[in-house]
C-alpha cells in the first residue's frame, strides 16, 4: 500500500503557471511576480524599477538582489521593460499576465461552492522504467499539480474529469506505458478494500486548514477596525495569499460528501476573503505612496483587486 503523499512535499520543484508561486522560502522572483500581479492587474500597469526594488526590500530582499531579480524576470519573458532617460519601468508581459490571471482565478474560485460529483474517479496508471527516474518524477509532479494523489504504486486518482488539453501533456510524459480511466469505485467486502479517498491524508489536510484558521482568525478584528495599514497591510495580504494558494492542491475540491463532518474548506475561504479584501485599500494606498515617493509622479493604474474580481477573471489589457 502506498503511503499518502507527504504534505510537506506537495509543492515539488516544478515551476507551475497554474497556481502563482508560493512565497514562504521561495525565490525573490516569485515574490516579485506576486507583488506585481497583486497591484498591476488587469491593466498591466508599469512600475518603476526603483519601486519594485523598494517593495522587495520590505520583504528582506537586498537592493542588489532586487535588481538581479528584475533582470532575470525580464530575460525569462515574465517582465518587459521601458526606459525614459535614466529611469526604467517594467510590467508583466501579456503571456505572464494571462497565466497569472488564470492561476489567480483558480485560487479565488476554490471553495466557492461544491460542484455536484458524479461518483466517478479519474485514474492514471503508469509503468516507467527504473532508469527513467527523472521522467517518473516529472510525471508525479504533473499529476500532483492537477490534484492527483497516489492510491497504489503506479495508480494515481483524482475525483474530477481531466481536461482535454491535459491528455496531450500526459502523453508527452509517458516514457513507458500509461492508461487513463474514468470509472467508479466498487467496495469489496474485505479489510483490504481501499477507497480512493484514502489516497489523501485527510487528517493532515484538516490540520493545515486549522493552522490557517488559527493564524488568520485573530487578524479579523484588527482588520475590521482599520488597525492594519501601510507596509503591514502589503505583507499580511501577500502572506495570506501564500498560505491559501496551497489548498487547491492539498484539497483539490475533494467531494464534500466524502469529507469528515465539519470539513473546514468553506470557513478557510471566508477568512481568506476577509483578510485579502479587507486589506486591499490600505495595501493599495501604501503601494501608490511608495511609487510616488520613488518616481515623483503618480501611477493611477495601480490597484489592488479583490477575490471577487479574481474569480470573475481579469483579462489583461493594454493601459
Amino acid at each position: 500500500m502506498v503511503r499518502p503523499f507527504n504534505i510537506e512535499e506537495i509543492f515539488p520543484e516544478a515551476d507551475s503557471a497554474r497556481l502563482p508561486r508560493r512565497q514562504a522560502g521561495s525565490s525573490s522572483q516569485g515574490l516579485a511576480v506576486t507583488l506585481l500581479a497583486d497591484y498591476t492587474m488587469p491593466a498591466r500597469a508599469w512600475l518603476p524599477s526603483a519601486a519594485i526594488a523598494a517593495l522587495l526590500e520590505e520583504f528582506g530582499v537586498t537592493s542588489g538582489a532586487a535588481r538581479t531579480t528584475i533582470s532575470r524576470l525580464a530575460r525569462r519573458g515574465v517582465l518587459e521593460g521601458s526606459r525614459q532617460g535614466r529611469h526604467s519601468s517594467y510590467r508583466l508581459t501579456e503571456p505572464a499576465a494571462i497565466d497569472l490571471s488564470n492561476g489567480g482565478g483558480a485560487i479565488a474560485a476554490f471553495g466557492v461552492s461544491p460542484e455536484p460529483w458524479d461518483g466517478l474517479w479519474t485514474l492514471v496508471s503508469f509503468s516507467i522504467p527504473e532508469q527513467e527516474s527523472t521522467q517518473r518524477r516529472a510525471l508525479r509532479t504533473y499529476l500532483r499539480w492537477w490534484g492527483f494523489a497516489p492510491l497504489h504504486d503506479g495508480v494515481w486518482v483524482w475525483p474530477h474529469p481531466l481536461p482535454e488539453k491535459a491528455h496531450a501533456e500526459l502523453a508527452q510524459l509517458a516514457l513507458g506505458s500509461m492508461s487513463l480511466f474514468r470509472a467508479g469505485h466498487i467496495d469489496l467486502p474485505t479489510d483490504a478494500n481501499r477507497s480512493p479517498i484514502a489516497a489523501w491524508d485527510l487528517p493532515a489536510i484538516a490540520q493545515q486548514y486549522e493552522e490557517f484558521l488559527r493564524l488568520w482568525n485573530g487578524w479579523l478584528p484588527r482588520i475590521a477596525a482599520g488597525d492594519v495599514t501601510g507596509v503591514d497591510a502589503v505583507r499580511t495580504r501577500t502572506e495570506v495569499m501564500d498560505m491559501y494558494r496551497r489548498f487547491p492542491v492539498l484539497d483539490p475540491m475533494l467531494p464534500i460528501e466524502l469529507m469528515p463532518p465539519g470539513w473546514p474548506r468553506a470557513r478557510a475561504r471566508e477568512v481568506f476573503v476577509a483578510v485579502y479584501d479587507g486589506l486591499a485599500k490600505p495595501a493599495q494606498q501604501y503601494v501608490q505612496d511608495l511609487v510616488l515617493r520613488v518616481a515623483a509622479e503618480p501611477y493611477p493604474d495601480l490597484r489592488a483587486h479583490t477575490v471577487a474580481e479574481m474569480t470573475a477573471g481579469m483579462s489583461p489589457e493594454e493601459p
